[in-house]
């Protein structure tokens, strides 16, 4: 989910021009390197078979930041930067993955390298929050979602960004809050980051820092469990989703009808998700069923990819109750039949036992995902014996302050986890 506005102002802003990706933009650098870094093996592997997977086909070079302009960068959103130690390079990568049926395709990520530091380089996998247009995922060239993997890089360590299935690059729609998929590209992405960043000369360790934001901290959260299976050859070292909706049916779809959730930011999520789930876990067959007119005649091409955020919340109510059927209005209250399988198969992604420390960030005024959210799955994980820690960043913090004071205090914490690990 997204990264909304800081002041009750901006947040009006916000909710004028919809459910904007990171409203994080980075100033686009000199590009040095060669226009791209191709593989031509791995273009034929991409649409060859599954066993293909991560491998990758090419590497555009993006923006290249030198410290102070990291510092400037970060300075326009308020974020500390007192870990900035680097300016950076980023690069867009696009590499073989498979789809949500399993088959074979391609998608695109961030790759970001410090300008300086180690030469063999720990690995940060940052999974970002809601967008619906395609240019607002990392890779994009809206310059959205570059931030905090800017921040990671600057720090000293490599950064992989994906922009998970149908976004940045991509082909096909965007499968939102499919787990399993997001959890695949993103897995996918980090082999791919491996093997660029040897290619450029800043070879990349097997230890993996995992975090993100919103939608990407539930996908961290799921990121983690799987590479803990150990079977991609990758080792994750920490844990530190922020402000994730890790529980579906216990909190965030309970906050859509109780007013914990902002009804406009309902109204955008729940669009989002029922149409893009429709695609995976059939929820009907004519979208009449569900939204009520006129926005069933729009609703589903709002989420084509192509469309500004700010578009697709002109065309929508103001409320979950003026958008949903009444069958529907009180299937989101209980939800049952298809609804509720297609929420479960997303939900539970922190029951399971990590053997790497956890964190959990959160915030008390998040209107989009509320803190209880973060609290359920502390819940989780301390049925499986683990303590994880949830940081509350104070009964002001909104989704996107949330975001600003906690991801310094990520980077923070990564560093400390590695002076353990090397000291």
């Amino acid at each position: 989910m997204t990264i909304t506005q800081h002041s009750k102002q901006q947040r009006r802003q916000w909710l004028r021009r919809g459910a904007a990706a990171v409203a994080l933009a980075a100033v686009l650098g000199g590009i040095a390197a060669p226009a791209a870094l191709a593989a031509p093996a791995a273009r034929a592997a991409a649409s060859d078979a599954s066993a293909a997977r991560g491998a990758l086909v090419s590497v555009v070079p993006l923006d290249t930041l030198d410290r102070d302009q990291v510092v400037a960068e970060l300075g326009t959103l308020g974020i500390d930067p007192a870990t900035v130690r680097y300016g950076v390079r980023a690069y867009r990568l696009t590499y073989a993955t498979v789809d949500p049926q399993g088959r074979p395709t391609t998608a695109t990520g961030l790759l970001v390298l410090p300008r300086g530091g180690p030469h063999r380089l720990d690995l940060v996998s940052d999974t970002h929050g809601t967008v619906a247009t395609r240019d607002d995922a990392p890779s994009g060239g809206a310059g959205s979602n570059r931030l905090t993997p800017y921040l990671h890089a600057s720090a000293g360590r490599a950064v992989a960004a994906p922009d998970y299935l149908g976004l940045g690059g991509g082909p096909g729609s965007h499968p939102y809050m499919d787990t399993r998929s997001s959890v695949t590209a993103s897995v996918d992405m980090l082999k791919a980051a491996r093997t660029a960043a040897d290619r450029l000369g800043r070879p990349v360790s097997r230890d993996v820092y995992a975090t993100g934001f919103s939608q990407g901290g539930q996908v961290a959260m799921a990121l983690g469990r799987e590479l803990s299976r150990g079977r991609d050859g990758l080792r994750l070292r920490a844990l530190a989703p922020m402000a994730g909706p890790h529980d579906l049916l216990g909190t965030e779809f309970p906050g859509l009808t109780d007013g914990r959730v902002d009804p406009r930011v309902g109204v955008f999520y729940l669009s989002y998700f029922l149409t893009a789930q429709n695609r995976l876990h059939p929820l009907y067959e004519d979208p009449a069923e569900v939204f009520r007119t006129p926005y069933a005649q729009a609703v589903e091409g709002l989420f084509d990819g192509s469309h500004q955020p700010q578009d697709i919340v002109a065309a929508l109510p103001a409320t979950p109750q003026e958008l949903l059927t009444p069958q529907w209005a009180e299937n989101i209250r209980s939800p049952r039949g298809a609804l509720l399988e297609a929420i479960r198969a997303n939900d539970g992604v922190c029951d399971w036992k990590p053997a790497a420390p956890v964190r959990l960030y959160a915030g008390g005024a998040d209107t989009d995902v509320p803190a209880a959210n973060s609290r359920a799955c502390a819940a989780d994980l301390a049925a499986h014996g683990v303590r994880a820690k949830v940081v509350d960043q104070g009964p002001d913090a909104d989704h996107t302050a949330t975001a600003v004071r906690s991801a310094p205090q990520v980077v923070r914490w990564f560093d400390s986890i590695r002076q353990t690990r090397t000291g």
